[in-house]
Order: structure tokens, then sequence, then C-alpha cells
């Protein structure tokens, strides 16, 4: 873990600063991109990662994110009926277009857009849970309730 932090990082340690929580972006030296590389970095259970996937909705156009336990995978048609529309896979260009982040670092807060949230109510059975913070290699440590807090986010069922 390293004290200075990458730009993407820090960006993402200040908002969590000007939301007034004490949570705080590590680095590792092992990627954190997918949420088992994430698990095995930070040595918790692959359910506690809170992994930011950005989708599109097919008609609007717009992006939304949804915050999904790493244990879990997206059922795009289960969501629709939250959403209110189908749900496109947005490309690498997409998603760092709307949230200022690459693919696999993209974390719950301080994207360039607003964005519609939807948090896997699966997060919601842990004591703390693990986040994307703006890198591949790049986590905070924050609970369910915090994570709802920050994000604005909406809890269903994604699977």
């Amino acid at each position: 873990m390293s004290s200075n932090l990458k730009k993407s990082a820090e960006r993402v340690q200040n908002v969590l600063n000007e939301l007034g929580y004490e949570l705080n972006v590590v680095e590792f030296p092992d990627s954190t991109r997918t949420s088992q590389e994430a698990a095995n970095a930070i040595g918790c259970k692959i359910g506690q990662i809170a992994k930011s996937l950005i989708f599109k909705g097919k008609t609007s156009q717009k992006p939304i994110l949804i915050i999904a336990s790493g244990a879990n995978r997206v059922n795009e048609k289960a969501v629709k009926e939250y959403i209110g529309e189908k749900l496109e896979k947005a490309d690498a260009e997409f998603v760092l277009e709307h949230t200022g982040f690459v693919i696999g670092g993209v974390p719950p807060v301080g994207h360039k857009t607003s964005i519609t949230t939807f948090i896997d109510e699966d997060l919601m059975q842990y004591d703390e849970i693990w986040a994307a913070a703006g890198t591949p290699y790049a986590v905070f440590k924050l609970t369910p309730k915090i994570l709802v807090e920050i994000t604005k986010g909406s809890v269903i069922k994604v699977k």
C-alpha cells in the first residue's frame, strides 16, 4: 500500500473527504481490477467487493450505475423493472466519458456527471465492504449504510 495516491485515486479521496466521512483510499501493488483480484489483495470475501458497473439505458442512452456484490452477476432483465428500460453494456469510452474513470477503477462516487445508482441488496449483509477508488489498484473500505448515503442509491435485487 502506498501513501502517495495516483491522481484518480486522490480525486476519489478528495470526494470522500468532502462528503465528511473518514474513509481512506488505499492502493495495492497487485491489481484490484476484478472482484476476485480485489478480494485476494484485501483478504476479504468476494461478496464484500462492491463493484461499480456502468450500464446504458437502451432508450434514454443515460448512464446507470449498478453497485453489485462481487459474488453476483447483474441480471439485466430483473433490473429492468426498477429502471423502466432495457440495459445495454457500456463500452470503455462511454464509462470514461460519464464517470471520468477507467473500467476496473470506477468508484461509487465522484463521477463527471450525475448517475442514477442502484445497489445490490446482497451487500447489505456485510459489516464492511470495499469499493474501487479510481484506479485498478485502489480501493476504500466502508459500510453498506454509508454506501447508500454517499451514492443516494436505491437498494434492489440485482441477480
